[in-house]
C-alpha cells in the first residue's frame, strides 16, 4: 500500500471583516496585518513538514496567505477555480445583525438549512460542494504519497470536511469551527477514503482555542 496523501487545509488569515462580522464570501477583500502575522506563524511552522505544492483560492487574501506559509518553503501557488468561498448573493459586505433585521424570513431560512437553501443571488452548500469536491479530488490525484497545502476559506473547508467524513452537512456551521489561519491535516489513502488527523489548530499563534463566537445559528441556544 502507498503512503497516504496528505493535505494541510488552511482557512486564510484575518480581514477587517473578519472582525466587523460581515459577509465576505465572494467578495475580494485582502488581509489584515493581523491575518499576514497568522500566515507568517504557519508558515514557520509548516517548513520541515515536506510540503510539495500548495494551491488556494484564486481571491486575494487566500492567495497572499498561501504565499507567506509558501515562500519559506521555496514553493510557487497555484491558484484553482473552484475552492472560492460560499457566495451570500446580496448579503455580501453586509453585518450579520443588518441581514437578519433586512432579510429576516431569508436569514431564517438560510439559519435553518445553509446547506440545501441560498439567499438571493448566492450559493447553497450543496452548490459549492458540487465545484470545490471535484477539485481536491484531483489534488489528491495528481500527488499521491506527497504533502500539499490547500488555503481556501471557513464555509468551503467546512463543507469538504463534512462530505469526506459523512457528517450531516446542514449543521456544518455550528458543528465545525474555524479560526482564520487555522491548520486541518486530512490523509488519503485514495481520493475517496479520508481520515481526520487534525481539525482547526492555531497553536502556531494562540495558546488557547478561541471562545464560541455569536455567528452560530439560532438553534443551538
Amino acid at each position: 500500500m502507498t503512503n497516504a496523501t496528505r493535505l494541510y487545509l488552511v482557512r486564510h488569515g484575518a480581514t477587517q471583516r473578519t472582525a466587523e462580522d460581515r459577509f465576505s464570501g465572494a467578495n475580494g477583500v485582502d488581509l489584515s496585518d493581523e491575518g499576514r502575522w497568522q500566515a507568517a506563524q504557519l508558515g514557520q511552522r509548516l517548513q520541515k513538514e515536506g510540503i510539495r505544492a500548495v494551491y488556494c483560492s484564486p481571491y486575494s487574501r487566500t492567495v497572499e496567505t498561501a504565499r507567506i506559509i509558501a515562500d519559506p518553503c521555496g514553493l510557487s501557488v497555484v491558484p484553482r477555480p473552484g475552492l472560492e468561498e460560499i457566495s451570500h448573493g446580496h448579503w455580501e459586505g453586509m453585518t450579520r445583525a443588518d441581514v437578519e433585521a433586512q432579510f429576516g424570513e431569508e436569514y431564517s431560512s438560510w439559519e435553518e438549512d445553509p446547506f440545501t437553501f441560498a439567499p438571493s443571488g448566492g450559493e447553497s452548500g450543496v452548490q459549492v460542494l458540487a465545484r470545490a469536491l471535484p477539485v481536491l479530488r484531483s489534488i489528491v490525484t495528481a500527488h499521491p504519497g506527497e504533502h500539499v497545502l490547500v488555503v481556501s476559506h471557513k464555509a468551503t473547508i467546512r463543507l469538504l470536511i463534512s462530505s469526506l467524513l459523512g457528517f450531516d452537512a446542514r449543521g456544518y456551521r455550528d458543528r465545525l469551527d474555524m479560526a482564520p489561519a487555522s491548520l486541518s491535516v486530512i490523509d488519503f489513502v485514495d481520493p475517496v477514503k479520508a481520515r481526520l488527523m487534525l481539525f482547526n489548530d492555531t497553536s502556531h499563534y494562540s495558546a488557547q482555542p478561541r471562545a464560541t463566537g455569536k455567528n452560530l445559528s439560532a438553534w443551538t441556544a
